[in-house]
Formats: C-alpha cells, structure tokens, sequence
C-alpha cells in the first residue's frame, strides 16, 4: 500500500499541558521556532496521499478553522511587497484545492478512541490515517513511512512506536511483543495495553501518535466502552480488532504537548533551518 485517503487528526483537547499559552490560542497553532504545530502534521498528512482531511475540533478552537482557510488577501500583500519567502512559507500550510477538509465538533472530551469514532461517518474507502499533532516527528514522513509499509491482508493496525523507560509505560499504549530495542522496523503484537503500571507492562515499546487503521478497528469502537480513565481507548478497539502491529519509524519525536518538548522540538527545527541556510549559501 502507498496512499492513505483519510487522515484524521484529533484537535478538541484543552492543552491542559501548555497552559497559560493554550487560555487564548489552541495547543495546535503553537509555533515551533517559525511554523505552527499543525503545519508540519497537515504537510504529513499530504505527503502519506491523504485526499480528505477530517478534523476533530470543539467549538471552543474556531481558531484552527481560520488557519486552514485561504488567505488571498495576506498573500497578495506580500506578493506585491516582494516577501517571496514568507510567501512561499505562508502557501506551505494550504490545502490543495483538490483536497477535502471537514471539521467534526467533539463536544465533550471521552478519550481518543471517541474522537476518532466521530470521523467515522466521513472516511472513503481504505485504511486510515491519525495523526496527533502534539506528537511532532521531524525527518522522513512518518505516516508516509507507514502507509508504504502497510498491508492490510495481515495487518488490522499499524501503529508508531519506540521505546520509553519503564518508569514512563502508564503514560502510553505499550505492545506486548518480542524484538525490544533492535527488532524489526514492523513487529507484529500479541496485545495491546492502555497505561499498565511498571509492573505489568508487557514491554516498554510504546505507542505515539501516529496510526493506520483498518475498517475493523472501527468496528471494534462501537462496542468497547469505557477503559482507562473512563474514556473510550483507542487501544482497546486496535487489540480488540487483533492483528496489531507496531511501527519503528525513522525520525526523531518530540513531544510538543509539553513545554520541554515544545522547546526542545523548536531548538531542532532552528538547528536544521541553519545548517539548510548554510548548505545553500555554500552551493
């Protein structure tokens, strides 16, 4: 497989994490160095052939409605102005017209595996895509990576993953596979498991955010109810579903639903902003 039609991205969270920023502008929209978190997911989204664009807002974050919406009348500006380069940085984050976007309001806040089932009545055909934007992966395209790697006649899921001390498994959805630190890039999973204590994690392999899922895993929402936390797991629908896999992918995350994440993902994207800056004044 190498195109993922859909591609859902879960935004309705209050950024609890990132408060007092997040009091006026959505968690999302947060820049990291010059660009804002959500650009680098939808130009990760487009890169995996994602044709329609579902995201899963509150009405609260009217905000990232406004960013995806054209902006004829700033790019004309600086068009006429001769700003080519904040030009072409601002035409970085459209939507190609070819490409469908629509927002699905998730009133109240019921776990991740509830925000994904409310794209549900929108999908095409085909596996799809989620993406949290919080999670920024910075090198080779991960949900390109997997979608290339995807095959759905053995595969219900595929799911990005990498290793976490142990101390941090009840922050996660840990594996239950072999291969730890030097297994294969796909690993198939006997099971699944939302935050388990250090003690009873079946591995330290975690879950992040980003999944490739098959018509089964939604099927499995419908009827899982409430896990962890009270909320509807998205975990337990992929081990519920079955053939789970896990994902190596070949970028660098950060973790940009926290403050030090947030800095250390902005210092990255300086840092290879430079070196392409000088790179260029080289040639």
């Amino acid at each position: 497989m190498s195109d993922l039609p859909t591609v859902i991205f879960p935004v309705a969270g209050l950024g609890t994490r990132m408060l007092p920023a997040t009091k006026v502008v959505p968690k999302e929209l947060l820049p990291v160095y010059d660009t804002p978190l959500l650009q680098f997911a939808l130009q990760e989204a487009l890169a995996a052939g994602a044709r329609r664009l579902i995201f899963v807002s509150h009405p609260e974050k009217g905000a990232i409605e406004a960013f995806l919406r054209p902006a004829d009348r700033l790019e004309a500006t600086l068009a006429a102005k001769g700003k080519q380069d904040v030009l072409e940085a601002v035409r970085e984050g459209r939507v190609p017209e070819d490409v469908e976007v629509i927002f699905v309001m998730q009133e109240e806040q019921l776990g991740l595996g509830h925000a994904v089932l409310c794209a549900a009545p929108h999908l095409l055909d085909g596996p799809v895509g989620v993406i949290l934007p919080d999670d920024l992966i910075l090198g080779t395209p991960c949900l390109a990576e997997m979608a290339a790697a995807f095959d759905p006649d053995r595969m219900g899921s595929l799911v990005a993953a990498q290793q976490v001390p142990r101390n941090r498994v009840s922050s996660y959805g840990i594996f239950d596979c072999d291969g730890g630190a030097t297994g294969d890039v796909v690993t198939a999973a006997r099971g699944f498991v939302e935050k388990p204590s250090p003690e009873k994690a079946p591995s330290n392999l975690a879950a992040v955010g980003r999944y490739i899922l098959s018509s089964d895993v939604f099927g499995a929402l419908r009827g899982v109810g409430r896990g962890a936390g009270g909320e509807i797991q998205l975990t337990d629908a992929i081990a519920a579903a079955g053939r789970v896999h896990a994902f190596r992918f070949s970028g660098k995350r950060h973790d940009c639903g926290c403050k030090d994440g947030m800095v250390e993902a902005t210092l990255a994207v300086q840092s290879a902003r430079r070196d392409r800056h000088l790179s260029m004044a080289a040639e």
